[in-house]
């Protein structure tokens, strides 16, 4: 899955780059929607994410693009690869800024583990 976000003055540090835990949350939440369209019907919740390490800021203005895709499903979980890539509309090209591997996991009203459903795996 492809999707955009665009920064903007209140996704500001008070260096005037974006803000790590706005990158996190958008990380975290378009992961989430790739997961929930893969695995529909499925209780996911994130378990972990791998490596966290900022390479690049981004200045207000610019453009990211969220490349997402699953890189391993198992009974009760599935990983996903997240790339981060930068357009600061300067005519410079594009870069990527953060990468990371994000886990969800299936659980029951309980939050205990849950298989997926057959069809699913």
């Amino acid at each position: 899955m492809e999707t955009f976000s665009m920064v903007r003055p209140e996704h500001l540090n008070h260096h005037g780059f974006l803000f790590g835990g706005q990158l996190l949350l958008w990380v975290d939440e378009y992961a989430w929607l790739a997961a929930a369209r893969d695995l529909p019907g499925c209780r996911l919740v994130t378990r972990a994410m791998d490596s966290i390490s900022f390479i690049r800021s981004a200045p207000v203005g610019s453009i990211l693009r969220f490349d997402i895709s699953q890189i391993h499903k198992g009974q009760t979980s599935a990983k996903y690869q997240v790339s981060v890539f930068c357009d600061p509309q300067t005519g410079a090209p594009e870069y990527n800024i953060f990468s990371t591997n994000v886990i969800f996991v299936n659980v029951d009203q309980n939050c205990n583990k849950k298989p997926f459903c057959t069809d699913q795996i």
